[in-house]
């Protein structure tokens, strides 16, 4: 009912340090939700405000920030570097899948790990 709600006012994300649920449903109506954790039951919940800057963990949101989250957590992105972030991303995408199958092949040993490491940096 919340994101329904939510995604009336033409919002597409919720990010709480608190909790959500029936995530099955909210996915299919493209809501994302980004939280301290997930729950069985409804708690009492009203909306009081809309597009004021809050603050979530101890993290600065206003309308307009450029936020990046996923099951590990959430960021904000400075919109300057925003531009950046795909090709940088690969970058690091392509870096990290180097070391792991290097990890994972017959040819591994710290040695050369070490070398590797200082290659991709």
């Amino acid at each position: 009912m919340h994101a329904a709600i939510l995604k009336a006012l033409g919002c597409v994300g919720y990010v709480s340090n608190g909790a959500v649920r029936e995530l099955p449903s909210v996915r299919r109506i493209g809501m994302q939700l980004f939280a301290g954790s997930v729950a069985v039951s409804h708690a009492y919940a009203h909306i009081f405000d809309l597009g004021i800057p809050v603050a979530v963990d101890g993290m600065e949101v206003s309308t307009g920030t450029l936020l990046h989250g996923d099951q590990h957590g959430m960021v904000t992105i400075p919109m300057q570097i925003a531009a950046e972030v795909p090709n940088v991303a690969s970058k690091l995408q392509r870096s990290e899948r180097e070391v792991i199958e290097f990890c994972q092949s017959k040819n591994f040993s710290v040695e050369k790990l070490g070398e590797l490491m200082k290659k991709t940096q």
